[in-house]
């Protein structure tokens, strides 16, 4: 097997779009919202075998201080996965030896990662890739909404409850607007955990860019009875697949528990569109709180490999991102000056 890159002007995103396996974070507007938010170059390349094209790649070409990286994703990104979409019976270990020749020879890069739902940790082996787990919980949203209420905990359903009786209630939003409010209030969920935004509000801003109009795009305000946003909410999903982006929420209002009755309109939103999964996000540190909605947890590898010894420097670099978003959080509750420290000034970020 080997890749060979397509043109970007020639790349038939409607016809990659009816592969079943295709998830929103490989379309093209997903795609051009991470060429602008990472400044990054789109990489799109068929899968040959015996002279038949069976698959497709989908990534993008990263540089910094001169380094080429292809990503699929990668860390900072606030994208879990991308990889490849195969044809049935195409070999994942295969496809992964056909991506290192891709990224080292045709892309002279020095390391590449790629994270892909299909993928088993013994495709990788196979290939000579190091990889970690990436955690989450999925939800069936086959079964009826009777039968996925009934799979939350007590307290979460009880809260949705809680909600509609405080007089909390859900709209969608399709305007520009919504990408500041929705930043404000993630800068105060953050604030209750003594840690900033891993990104700048410019982010929300590009996403709404390229994906609004979409149709892979859900956006919800949750307003109390006064009419005042409360919360606001991102999901995203295509094919057979949504995903939890973010919620967010007003410091004062917590107590009305809006963000579980956005959660639940976006299930039941998703369901009546022919999704059957709902994908968490990350389950591990606050992200355990997810637990809550009766998810199932699942785990996938993300794979990476590089030329020479890249992987010091990439981990150092992560614990500096960790370290930043902790001084950061640790200013703004103390209320120091924080200006010198923000996130326009540390760009310790190694990737987004």
């Amino acid at each position: 097997m080997h890749l060979s890159q397509v043109p970007t002007d020639r790349v038939d995103w409607d016809a990659l779009d009816r592969f079943p396996d295709r998830v929103v974070f490989q379309t093209r507007g997903w795609v051009s919202f991470l060429a602008e938010s990472q400044n990054a170059t789109p990489i799109v390349a068929a899968l040959h075998d015996s002279g038949q094209i069976v698959g497709y790649f989908t990534g993008l070409l990263f540089s910094r201080m001169g380094v080429r990286i292809l990503g699929s994703p990668l860390p900072g990104w606030t994208t879990p996965f991308m990889g490849f979409n195969l044809l049935p019976d195409v070999s994942y270990g295969e496809a992964l030896q056909a991506l290192e020749g891709f990224a080292f020879r045709h892309l002279r890069c020095f390391h590449l990662e790629i994270s892909d739902l299909r993928f088993s940790p013994q495709h990788g082996e196979r290939a000579g890739y190091s990889y970690d787990f990436a955690e989450t919980f999925t939800t069936d949203l086959t079964r009826s909404e009777d039968e996925i209420l009934k799979s939350m905990q007590h307290s979460c359903r009880s809260n949705i409850r809680k909600a509609e009786r405080s007089g909390v209630w859900v709209e969608e939003a399709n305007d520009d607007a919504f990408s500041e409010e929705y930043y404000e209030q993630l800068k105060e969920v953050f604030l209750r955990q003594e840690l900033v935004p891993s990104y700048g509000a410019e982010r929300v801003q590009q996403l709404l860019k390229h994906l609004l109009s979409s149709g892979s795009l859900l956006l919800l305000r949750a307003r109390d009875r006064h009419n005042v946003c409360i919360a606001t909410s991102i999901y995203v999903g295509l094919n057979k697949v949504a995903f939890y982006w973010g919620n967010a929420s007003r410091r004062d209002k917590v107590h009305l528990c809006p963000n579980q009755l956005m959660n639940w309109y976006a299930l039941t939103y998703w369901k009546r569109r022919g999704i059957e999964v709902f994908d968490w996000g990350g389950a591990g540190g606050y992200g355990r709180y997810k637990t809550r909605y009766g998810g199932r947890p699942f785990s996938y590898p993300q794979f990476r490999k590089s030329r020479f010894a890249f992987g010091t420097l990439r981990t150092a670099a992560m614990k500096a991102v960790q370290l930043r978003q902790q001084l950061l959080g640790r200013f703004h509750v103390s209320g120091n000056n924080a200006e010198a420290f923000s996130s326009d000034n540390l760009r310790l970020q190694p990737f987004g």
